[in-house]
């Protein structure tokens, strides 16, 4: 019978899962596949070098667009291109610009319009189990006659 292989990752796609910016990372983790065993290990006891970038960044830009609250389309309307610091971000959040007003209130509108959707969806599913259940109480009804 064979071992079991062990199952890595890119370290791109381990930065990903852990939110960190790859670059930022150390040498060791830039350039050694990572197994799923290691980066469960990082995630339950973060070493001093995670839990500061996690902390300071530079972040990805999906985590300076959360952190923002806005999309990554929206970062890149407002000529975010490069990573933020955690104190970049907060200093935007402090005196946001135009552009960061206007991104905030569109995903604002789109989480309105997706919460709006979802509670339409749930609806008309309710009024589908429903006429469905009168149906089978009605045909179920018609036989015992």
């Amino acid at each position: 019978m064979s071992e079991k292989k062990t199952q890595t990752m890119k370290p791109a796609t381990a930065a990903q899962k852990l939110g960190i910016l790859l670059e930022a990372a150390p040498e060791e983790f830039q350039t050694a596949p990572v197994s799923r065993t290691e980066l469960a290990a990082l995630e339950a006891n973060p070493p001093a070098w995670l839990v500061e970038l996690r902390a300071n960044g530079p972040h990805p830009k999906q985590v300076v667009a959360a952190k923002l609250g806005v999309s990554i389309s929206g970062l890149v309307r407002g000529a975010v291109t490069e990573p933020l610091t955690s104190a970049e971000i907060q200093a935007l959040l402090q005196q946001p610009p135009a552009w960061l007003v206007t991104e905030r209130a569109t995903q604002y509108e789109v989480r309105e319009e997706q919460i709006r959707v979802k509670d339409r969806d749930a609806e008309r599913a309710r009024k589908i189990a429903h006429v469905a259940r009168q149906a089978a109480q009605n045909e179920k009804a018609g036989r015992g006659r």
